[in-house]
This record gives C-alpha cells, sequence and structure tokens, in this order.
C-alpha cells in the first residue's frame, strides 16, 4: 500500500475531488446504500461536484431507466448504467457548461450481505470521465468482493473503495501502480477486494489491461486473475461459475509439446470421469507469483509473453499467488462445487508431497491434504525418464526434487510414473492410500518421444541461440518467439 505518511484520508480526497471546479458529475448506486455519494456529501462542498445523486433500487425501475442486463449484480448492468448517465450529462448540460467542465459518472451495482449472510457479497464498480472539458470519456471498471460479516460494514468500505477509485482515475492516471496500490487505502486487504480492473478509452490507450491484473496479485488485492484466449481480462467468477475445472501449473517459459501434451491427455481422461460426465469443463494453465519472481523481481515483459504464447495456442491463463496446492483447489470452491483435476509432472507431485511447504498448518502435510482432496479433486500424473530428470537437475529444478525420493530408483532409461516413484519411507503409506482410492492417477496416451523436454533446456538453447529448439515447441510458439524476439532470441539464429 501507499506510504502512510503520504496516505490521505478518505475524507480528504472527497472533499479534494469536491473543490476542484471542473469536476463535476452523476453518482448512480444500486445495492448497498449510496455510500460513496454520501461521503462526498459529508466531506462538504459537494454542490461543486454532484449533479445528481440516484439508486434504483428496483429491479423494474432499475430496467425502465438502464434496460434490462441479464444479472442484476454484473458487467453489463454497470455499462448500462454508465451509458445512460453520462448520456444524460452531456445532454442536459454541456450546452451551458461543457467549455469548463471535465464531466464524469461514478457507478456501482452491489449485492451486499443480505439478513440471513447466505448470498455472495460483490459489485461491480466503476467511472467514465472526461480528462478536459469537451474531451471523448474514458472509463475504469472493476470488480469488488467484500469480506466483512456485517452488511453495514460492507457498505462503508465500498464508499471508501469508490471514492479511492474516483481519486485514482482523477490524480493517478498517469502512475497506474500508485493508483492500483491506492485502491485499498484506508482499508485492510481482508475486507476488500478486487480481482477484477479494466481500463479503456483515451487517456489509456497504451495501457495494458493484462499487465495491470498483474498488480492486483502482486499488490495484495486479489489472489488471482485470469486472461481469454484472445488475452482479455475475466473475471474469474464469471468463467468458473458451477463449472468442472483441469487445471495445469506451470512456469511456461516457454509454452512446450509437453506442456500441452500434458494438459490434452489429463483433458482426455477428465472428460470421462463419472462426475464430469455432461458437466461444462473449463480447462486453465496456471502460473504463481512465485514462477513469475523467479528472478527476484517482476519482469513485465517476461510475463505477458508468457501469456501471450498459452494465448496463441487458445488457452485460458491464471495467474496465482497459491504457490501450495490446496490453497489453489480451495480458491476454485468458491465458485464451483463440481469436480477438480491438476495435470503435473513427476516434479510437481514431488513437491507436494515437500513436508517443509506446511510447516505453517498446525495439522501438517496431513491437514493440506485433507484440504487439497476434498470434494472431488483428481491428480493426473505425467511421466518422465531417469536420464530426462537427471537432465532436468542440472538445469535448475528446485533442489527439495531429489530429496523428497530414492535416488537408487532411478536406473538408467526406467520410466518413472506415479506408480513407480518412490517418496520419502515415512509418507509411503500415505501415497499409497492416495494411489489406490484413484486421488492419484497415472497419464496415458502420451507422447513418449517428448519426454526429454523441459521449459528451461528450451530456453538455455534459445539463449545460445542453438536451433533444435524449434523442434521442442509448437510451431505457433516458434512463429510467436522469432516474431516478438522472446526469452532473448536474436534473429541471427537460423535452423
Amino acid at each position: 500500500m501507499s506510504e502512510q505518511k503520504d496516505l490521505l484520508t478518505t475524507n480528504r480526497k472527497a472533499l479534494t475531488i469536491n473543490l476542484d471546479e471542473p469536476k463535476y458529475g452523476t453518482f448512480a448506486e444500486i445495492g448497498a446504500g449510496q455510500e460513496v455519494a454520501r461521503i462526498f456529501f459529508q466531506a462538504g462542498g459537494a454542490s461543486g461536484t454532484i449533479a445528481k445523486t440516484i439508486s434504483a433500487y428496483d429491479m423494474t425501475f432499475s430496467d425502465a431507466i438502464y434496460g434490462k442486463a441479464p444479472r442484476y449484480v454484473s458487467r453489463e448492468r454497470l455499462g448500462l448504467m454508465l451509458q445512460h448517465e453520462y448520456q444524460l450529462l452531456i445532454e442536459r448540460l454541456a450546452a451551458t457548461r461543457g467549455d469548463r467542465t471535465t464531466f464524469f459518472v461514478f457507478a456501482d451495482t452491489v449485492a451486499a450481505r443480505n439478513y440471513k449472510g447466505t448470498n455472495e457479497a460483490h459489485g461491480w464498480m466503476g467511472i467514465r470521465f472526461q480528462t478536459e472539458p469537451g474531451a471523448t470519456p474514458s472509463e475504469i471498471v472493476l470488480h469488488v468482493r467484500m469480506w466483512d460479516k456485517e452488511n453495514v460494514l460492507q457498505q462503508e468500505a465500498l464508499g471508501i473503495v469508490g471514492t479511492n477509485l474516483i481519486y485514482g482515475a482523477f490524480y493517478y492516471r498517469d502512475d497506474l501502480k500508485r493508483f492500483t496500490q491506492s485502491l485499498l487505502d484506508n482499508l485492510r486487504p481482508d475486507r476488500i477486494e478486487i480481482d477484477m480492473l479494466k481500463f479503456s478509452g483515451p487517456a489509456f490507450e497504451n495501457v495494458d489491461n493484462r499487465l495491470m491484473s498483474l498488480y492486483l496479485v502482486q499488490f495484495g488485492l486479489t489472489n488471482a486473475v485470469m486472461f481469454g484466449p484472445q488475452g482479455e481480462v475475466l473475471q474469474p467468477s464469471e468463467v468458473l461459475h458451477k463449472k468442472a475445472i483441469l487445471v495445469e501449473r506451470g512456469s511456461f517459459r516457454p509454452v512446450t509439446h509437453v506442456n500441452v501434451d500434458m494438459l490434452n491427455c489429463a483433458a482426455a481422461q477428465f472428460v470421462q470421469e463419472p462426475l464430469v460426465k455432461g458437466k461444462e469443463i473449463i480447462v486453465l494453465m496456471e502460473i504463481t507469483m512465485n514462477n513469475l519472481l523467479a528472478a527476484g523481481s517482476l519482469d513485465a515483459q517476461d510475463f505477458l509473453s508468457r501469456v501471450d504464447l498459452l494465448s496463441d495456442l487458445g488457452f485460458t491463463t491464471l495467474i496465482s499467488n497459491y504457490s501450495e496446492y490446496y490453497r489453489l483447489t480451495s480458491y476454485f470452491r468458491r465458485y464451483t462445487k463440481e469436480m477438480i483435476g491438476a495435470a503435473m509432472g513427476i516434479n510437481n507431485l514431488l513437491e507436494i508431497f515437500n513436508e517443509k511447504y506446511y510447516e505453517n498448518l498446525e495439522g501438517g502435510i496431513l491437514e493440506s491434504f485433507g484440504r487439497l482432496f476434498r470434494n472431488s479433486v483428481k491428480l493426473y500424473i505425467y511421466p518422465m525418464r531417469q536420464d530426462a530428470y537427471g537432465h532436468y537437475i542440472t538445469t535448475g529444478t528446485p533442489e527439495a526434487v531429489p530429496s523428497a525420493t530414492s535416488a537408487n530408483t532411478f536406473a538408467s532409461g526406467v520410466l518413472i510414473n506415479a506408480k513407480n516413484v518412490q517418496v520419502v519411507d515415512h509418507l509411503r503409506n500415505l501415497y499409497n492410500h492416495l494411489l489406490e482410492n484413484h486421488f492419484i492417477e497415472c497419464i496415458v496416451g502420451y507422447d513418449p518421444d517428448i519426454l526429454h523436454i523441459f521449459s528451461r533446456d528450451v530456453l538455455r538453447r534459445i539463449r545460445e541461440q542453438d536451433p533444435s529448439w524449434e523442434k521442442m515447441v509448437p510451431e505457433s510458439v516458434v512463429k510467436a518467439i522469432k516474431r516478438r524476439g522472446l526469452f532473448g532470441y536474436t534473429e541471427k539464429q537460423t535452423a
């Protein structure tokens, strides 16, 4: 968050805007009281800022004013609100004060905690605004989740984050890292989560919304963000709602034949599961912040390169800060009760059995597995060969992998799969229990000719200008790496 000594109070932010003479607009709020407008009224000087406030709670009234949307609390409803209210501002006030006024509309549509506490507390919030009089408007839209247990506290938090959004749009739009961090000014992250953020319009022509979403994870405003096959920013609950989920975690630096084969083979098995048949399925490639920060700091271009390559292959990408798999599956359980599958290689399987990751849990590895495997979760394990295993260790796989195995298991040329991999002795009975009860299964139908391929080796060959890397990744990835000069590729390389 911003430095405390520089942190403006919510009241001060509202007052600053109220006293900024050119700024004038409408507040339209549905679902949790007019909390943002209330802050501006209480700050003083609101007559210089507020043209109108409106709260069309009743569905019939709301539909009559803004038109119908698929859901009451939705991005579509927010868009209709912003469009309608902005058009009214321009129609009614542009002629009399348009030459000296930067018009704006703030809107939100929210489902706060109901009386019984049984609903999902979330909402959409946005601002459409001019940067100067007469300018074409720009827009910022975000999705929030409220975690306070009391309705009145959720309303308070919404008022604060809404004020932060308006203030940031006006005063931080040229420093979007600061803008993103400021959204939770005067709030604790355990009160409000912002899991989707999108900028559009002339003020943000050069903004990459994927990078802005990454900042949400990096700065702790949310634990995960999602991008579609076209690179578009997605809101996770809209994508994951009531779907069976199959996920593959990796660095994808770059995407290799193994990454694609692993997911395709796992998907073929996943769709045959009795609990999955007839269900809608979403397939995800996931990258953790640990992978993105492996070099010690966040390399924005490196991150965008990986997302671009996954998009080129038609994958939906999830970026999360869930280093442990049980936290990832718990995240998915927010949105679905359907089956969850995770595709992974032997090295990631062994990492799951590394007890050092569960020292913070009172029940240790048993507690983590209880969380991971409850409610229909299955791991699909891709095999590897001993020679490939040895090579992978020399190219930088975490040292924890060999410590979790019995080294004498890997005789030369042996295919290591979920059935013959060896974990440390005192966890062997636990592993056998999971295997025998089909919580862990071998991936079948894989291509045995590509088991030697690892992303780190491909990356090394690209940087060393060894053209053999081109046979280790999909053709579209080869073309993209060459076209964009990714991962240190230079045109000096020849096949």
